[in-house]
């Protein structure tokens, strides 16, 4: 099944089925009112859920609407936490090699993750507002994946179970400001604002086949002012799956139902995929050329971020988002 909220009801949002085409909803309140308040009671909810998601995808649902996706929120607009990922190793040695740093030899056998912003999350086509152009705004193409409760010391196969959700993030990130950040020593904080949500999450049955070894198995595709950017595939070159980077994150803690985890920006060892981020694409031109020629986001860009499936059809919805001056 595929859920979202609606931009009213608080906060929150208000939960809504909608239909495999995107094209229809039916508010589920009668169920549960939030996303949040279903995971909370996932495993009671889910097959309410999925009966009304049955109706309907048959054409057979009460109150069913039209979808506008300009009136829907994030399906989480907040999240007790959102964990992130560096699971595309590609990614990780050609920014470390362009700056003549090696890899550690802990990066290939132990994930390399951080807390992230989650807060408030973007809208699928809500503004990135940023107050200079001079912070280096950059997208980050990603999936990640929604859990239930998971409890402290999983191991990856038990983490498995506890995957409820599927979903894309723009993972924005304003790469003036790392270096800085990084080099205190203390991570991210003034350097990732405020991410989007797709603008639904599914369950990993929704994705039949495409959903194996606890990744996504399709590309990943992205777009800048109209133009093809890159569609790198997400099931190739992911040093750890989902289950990996939960029981990671959860080794010492346990997880509250509606954690985030994402993958990290998507990155092939073939660029000629193209890139899922500003930033993978000049490291790229560096290595190659000696100096970056693609320019980061300025005010007046859009940003589109899709996966569709074998037929061309978009899966979550894509992420349309266009760059404005605070």
């Amino acid at each position: 099944m595929k859920l979202a909220s609606l931009k009213e009801g608080g906060r929150d949002g208000t939960l809504v089925v909608v239909d495999r085409t995107l094209t229809r909803a039916v508010k589920a309140t009668g169920i549960a009112p939030t996303l949040q308040a279903a995971l909370d009671e996932w495993h009671a909810l889910a097959p309410r859920l999925n009966t009304l998601s049955e109706a309907l995808n048959a054409g057979k649902a009460d109150g069913a609407f039209d979808l506008d996706m300009a009136k829907l929120a994030a399906p989480l607009p907040r999240a007790y936490e959102f964990v992130d990922g560096s699971a595309y190793l590609p990614h990780v040695e050609r920014v470390r090699k362009a700056r003549g740093a090696e890899v550690p030899a802990s990066f290939y056998t132990d994930p390399l993750m951080y807390q992230a912003t989650s807060a408030g999350f973007l809208g699928p086509r809500d503004p990135v507002a940023v107050s200079s152009e001079e912070f280096g705004i950059d997208l980050e193409a990603e999936v990640l994946v929604v859990t239930d409760d998971v409890p402290m010391g999983v191991t990856p196969a038990q983490a498995a179970e506890h995957i409820q959700l599927v979903g894309l993030v723009n993972d924005v990130s304003l790469r003036g400001l790392i270096p800085a950040e990084l080099a205190k020593g203390f991570g991210f904080l003034q350097s990732k604002p405020r991410s989007a949500l797709s603008p639904v999450f599914v369950t990993p049955d929704e994705l039949g086949g495409a959903w194996r070894e606890e990744k996504l198995h399709l590309p990943m595709r992205t777009w800048i002012n109209g133009k093809w950017f890159g569609e790198a595939e997400c099931g190739v070159d992911m040093q750890f799956d989902f289950a990996q980077l939960v029981a990671h994150v959860a080794k010492t803690r346990p997880l509250t139902a509606g954690t985030l985890v994402g993958s990290g920006t998507i990155a092939n060892q073939d660029t000629s995929k193209g890139a899922s981020c500003l930033a993978e694409q000049r490291t790229v031109e560096t290595l190659r050329d000696g100096e970056a020629s693609t320019p980061f986001l300025s005010f007046g860009d859009t940003v589109r971020i899709d996966v569709t499936d074998e037929h061309g059809a978009s899966i979550f919805g894509s992420i349309e988002q266009a760059i404005l001056k605070a």
